[in-house]
């Protein structure tokens, strides 16, 4: 018989640069630094896209120090990279302010859903910019997803939804007939939603795929972002109440702007029924 193998574990506790003391450690510290200014990054990219800085106004770097236990120059370092992404300013002699304001929507009413709050972008907050409102056919990659036969006419309705004249998203439907006769003619107002209500088309159900995506050129210049920039690409089919779809969309959101909010509730009787 084989003699039984024996883990040995050690603790390590370690005192990082600054003020702060780590309590406990049992990672390899290989690329320590590279981690640290990215948890720091993450951090304050969460509170600066929340908007949980009175003011605008980001902690100093000796608070940052501190707090979290790092070197100035971690701090500079992920300081940087959140000013690389356009979402904060470091001015001489005033300190770091927070220049991006993100909004964030439930995805119930990202989905159209259940209704918007008082402060979401979809409670007709947004203007629509509209590229495109033609009747082409359809082809063959939308009529696979909507279970439609290809070369049929459809509405291709494309618009940039601006929010205080800022564009957040870019998004292209293609919606079938019967919904689409009434949503050719219907005046595009605010936000896609709206426009369903007002044009009288009622929808059961709703679906995303989600991914992220860099822009390319001439997305990057229609949302006013740098080429290469992360979007939040959505791909939705939306469905009338029998469960026919008749919308497919594709969307790409910015990502330093609109951020989506997800909750889900366990529910144990579900998992003894299952």
């Amino acid at each position: 018989m084989s003699a039984p193998v024996r883990f040995n574990s050690r603790v390590t506790p370690r005192t990082p640069a600054g003020n702060a003391r780590c309590l406990w450690s049992g990672g390899v510290r290989g690329a320590s630094r590279a981690h640290d200014v990215r948890r720091l990054r993450d951090l304050l990219r969460s509170a600066v896209q929340g908007d949980r800085f009175t003011g605008g106004q980001l902690p100093g770097e000796t608070e940052l120090m501190a707090e979290h236990g790092l070197s100035r120059a971690a701090v500079r370092e992920a300081l940087a990279l959140l000013r690389a992404e356009g979402l904060i300013e470091r001015t001489q002699g005033v300190g770091t302010h927070a220049v991006a304001h993100s909004v964030s929507t439930r995805i119930t009413e990202a989905h159209g859903t259940s209704s918007p709050s008082p402060t979401s972008l979809l409670n007709r907050r947004t203007r629509p910019r509209v590229l495109d409102r033609s009747v082409v056919a359809l082809s063959a990659v939308a009529a696979e997803r909507l279970g439609a036969p290809a070369g049929i006419p459809c509405l291709r309705l494309e618009y940039v939804a601006l929010h205080e004249e800022e564009p957040l998203w870019l998004a292209t439907n293609y919606a079938l007939f019967p919904e689409a006769e009434k949503l050719r003619d219907c005046p595009f107002v605010t936000d896609w939603y709206a426009l369903l209500a007002d044009a009288g088309v009622e929808f059961g159900a709703s679906e995303f795929v989600i991914g992220a995506e860099t822009a390319d050129p001439h997305t990057a210049a229609v949302l006013g972002v740098p080429a290469g920039a992360p979007v939040l690409a959505i791909e939705q089919t939306i469905a009338d109440v029998s469960g026919r779809l008749f919308d497919l969309a594709f969307v790409q959101t910015r990502a330093d702007r609109f951020r989506i909010v997800s909750r889900g509730t366990r529910n144990p009787m579900l998992e003894e029924l299952a």
